[in-house]
C-alpha cells in the first residue's frame, strides 16, 4: 500500500515509488480515479504506460478495471469527466473569489494582532527593556515571561517599533 502525504500537483514520490515497483502481471488497485492523476493527460499518460509494461489498472470506486476493453473505454469516458468536474470547481472557486473581492471582502489571516497577542507584545517591549538593563537577564529568560519563542519576541518588538540590540 502506498500513501501520498502531499497535494498532487506536486511532485509525488510515492507515486514514483508505486510505479518503479510494478512488473508484468501486476495489477495497480486505486480507491478513485482522481487519486491516480489531476488532469486527463496525466492519467492516460500512466494508464498508457502501465499497458505497455502488461500492468492492469483497476479503480474500485470508479469501476475501471483495463483488463476489458469495456474497461479501458470507462476509463476514458471516466477519466474525461474528471478533468472536467476539476476544471469547474477551479472556475467556481476563482469566480467566488472574484465575486467577494467585488462586495470589498478580502481572504487570508487578518493583518495586524489580535488584542491578546498585542498584550504579549507589549509585555515583550516592557519586559525586554528590563533586559537591556539588566546584567541577569536573558532573552530567554524575557521568552519565557512574556510566553512565546524568539522568533516571536523579536516580530512583537519590531511591531511595537522596537530596534532589536543583539
Amino acid at each position: 500500500i502506498f500513501e501520498e502525504k502531499i497535494s498532487g500537483v506536486k511532485e509525488r514520490p510515492e507515486l514514483e515509488k508505486l510505479l518503479s515497483t510494478l512488473r508484468k502481471g501486476d495489477v495497480l488497485v486505486i480507491w478513485k480515479l482522481d487519486r491516480l492523476g489531476r488532469s486527463l493527460r496525466e492519467l492516460v499518460f500512466i494508464v498508457d504506460s502501465l499497458q505497455r509494461r502488461g500492468v492492469d489498472f483497476r479503480s474500485l470506486i470508479d469501476g475501471i478495471n483495463t483488463s476489458t476493453s469495456i474497461g479501458r473505454c470507462q476509463f476514458g469516458i471516466i477519466a474525461s469527466l474528471a478533468e472536467y468536474e476539476r476544471e469547474n470547481i477551479i472556475e467556481r472557486t476563482k469566480a467566488g473569489l472574484e465575486a467577494a473581492k467585488e462586495r470589498g471582502r478580502i481572504g487570508g489571516r487578518p493583518s495586524g494582532l489580535s488584542n491578546k497577542a498585542l498584550l504579549k507584545a507589549k509585555l515583550a517591549v516592557i519586559e525586554y527593556n528590563k533586559y537591556l538593563q539588566s546584567k541577569h537577564r536573558t532573552i530567554n529568560d524575557v521568552c519565557i515571561i512574556v510566553g512565546v519563542s524568539k522568533a516571536t519576541l523579536y516580530k512583537y518588538l519590531r511591531l511595537q517599533g522596537i530596534t532589536i540590540r543583539t
